[in-house]
């Protein structure tokens, strides 16, 4: 099963960045090299604002950033880019990589789908490439570069046309100049969303050049590789590197959040990310375990009415797996012949941040005051069923991590939460300790006002203002849309 099991070591991407470093720290380096001007406004100023009543804010985001934060740095060195771009994963992800988006973005970049697979992010039954952090990095920094080439150089416009599409993007452009206006991004009509975006990435780049001033107290992350790209030749289970390494599988997991299963993928070579302070331990077992196997295979007996399909389903693994160890060339099987078929070594459970067991964990089929669970049934749609439990369709959506365009199977079971007692859809659910903050939008009702909704979602009245450039004079009225953020999750990682 093996081919060379050599260790293949990558300084991924950047050998020649980390001498081009003057600072010992990450974001004191960033802070002082940002290339994007721009003036005062006072978009700018409401999330610097906003910032600044929040002490915890860039703590809590240097703490999740720091396994990533000089791999992505080194990307925007290594492609050309404004430093200031390695910034754009607080805004979309917090740099939290598991999160996702109305069901369909997901990663640190917050690739959806389509846009994924144009820049050569894969999706299989092992991995996932959207939420790879060296394979959505690089492609988020060539999207960003082609969005340049397309907006003549201005960053500001292909910082907006990452968030809502350049074609968005140019018809506002279009507007503006067929009605003799200005064509810079504050000039545009764009939707709320990315009017608030970049602003809000302008904004977080002030703040590092003065943390203190905005009552922040930023962690230090060293100005050096924290993970290291290891390429694997065979495929490995990942009990085995969490037994060879001494990480815990969570860890494991969350360095390489691409990972969906028990094991690496099937297609080699495989790149990893480990922790520097592992990888000679790490090496040394390779070494010592040579050309065997790095997972574990069962003795299979063809039963009446099994077909490969079934029997990968009950291994966890996949039918081209099975035919590849057993070299066949279709899909049939006899009765009573034997099969090779790969085994994890642990039970499911131990993979607890596998794809399957966060869909588990998400569930939660134990019901409790802050959850039910729904199983869909013939007729209904995502319309349907928000009505029926009194929520939103983006809540669904949110909740339960499903594209909104697609079909509901009958049987599938839905989560839905109380909305006062809420936490997150997979940092609180898995237990990861890691913090994160979700946006929500909030529809304006008769009767609304700003300390109401505030008192509702546990924010200040000041913040909902920022979030959604209010001024003081403005008066809410039934049907707009409020963007909130709340945290959902208390971080209890050390």
């Amino acid at each position: 099963m093996d081919s060379n099991n050599k260790l293949a070591r990558f300084n991924a991407p950047n050998s020649n960045v980390s001498q081009n470093f003057q600072d010992d720290d990450l974001w004191g380096y960033i802070a002082n090299n940002q290339e994007i001007n721009f003036g005062f406004n006072t978009r700018i100023q409401n999330h610097i604002d906003w910032i600044s009543t929040q002490p915890d804010y860039l703590a809590s985001i240097s703490k999740r950033a720091e396994p990533f934060l000089y791999l992505v740095v080194s990307e925007t060195e290594r492609q050309g880019v404004p430093i200031e771009l390695a910034l754009l994963p607080i805004v979309e992800s917090d740099y939290y990589p598991f999160s996702y988006s109305h069901g369909t973005a997901t990663g640190l970049w917050q690739f959806i789908p389509s846009t994924g697979k144009m820049y050569g992010l894969d999706d299989d039954w092992w991995h996932e490439d959207r939420r790879d952090v060296l394979a959505s990095t690089e492609a988020a920094i060539r999207y960003l570069k082609d969005l340049n080439k397309m907006f003549d150089g201005d960053w500001l416009l292909s910082i907006a046309a990452y968030n809502a599409g350049p074609g968005r993007v140019q018809r506002a452009i279009d507007k503006n100049l067929k009605e003799g206006k200005k064509i810079d991004y504050w000039s545009l009509d764009l939707p709320q969303e990315t009017e608030r975006y970049v602003p809000k990435l302008l904004a977080i780049g002030s703040v590092l050049k003065n943390p203190a001033l905005h009552n922040q107290t930023l962690t230090k992350i060293k100005n050096k590789p924290f993970l290291e790209a290891i390429q694997l030749d065979s495929q490995f289970d990942l009990a085995l590197i969490a037994q060879w390494t001494g990480l815990s599988i969570k860890e494991i997991y969350s360095y390489n959040p691409g990972l969906k299963r028990w094991a690496t993928p099937e297609d080699l070579p495989y790149t990893i990310l480990l922790p520097q302070e592992v990888i000679n331990q790490f090496s040394d077992n390779l070494a010592k375990q040579g050309n065997r196997t790095k997972i574990s295979w069962t003795r299979y007996q063809v039963k009446k009415g099994d077909s490969l399909s079934l029997i990968a389903e009950n291994y966890k693994t996949t039918v081209d797996q099975i035919k590849s160890a057993n070299e066949l060339n279709n899909d049939l099987i006899k009765l009573n012949s034997y099969l090779i078929v790969p085994l994890a070594k642990e039970s499911e459970e131990y993979y607890s941040l596998s794809e399957a067991q966060r869909e588990k964990s998400r569930l939660n089929i134990n019901k409790n005051s802050e959850k039910k669970v729904y199983k869909v049934v013939t007729g209904d749609s995502l319309w349907l069923i928000a009505v029926k439990h009194d929520v939103t369709v983006n809540e669904l959506v949110r909740w339960n991590q499903i594209a909104p365009s697609k079909p509901l199977s009958i049987g599938k079971e839905l989560v839905i939460l109380n909305e006062d007692k809420k936490k997150t859809e997979l940092a609180k659910i898995m237990n990861t300790g890691i913090d994160i903050n979700k946006k929500i939008v909030y529809t304006v009702r008769s009767g609304d006002n700003l300390s109401l909704i505030a008192q509702k979602y546990k924010v200040k009245v000041s913040e909902i203002r920022a979030w959604n450039d209010l001024n003081e004079e403005y008066i809410l009225q039934p049907g707009d849309k409020l963007t909130i953020t709340i945290n959902v999750v208390n971080s209890n990682l050390s």
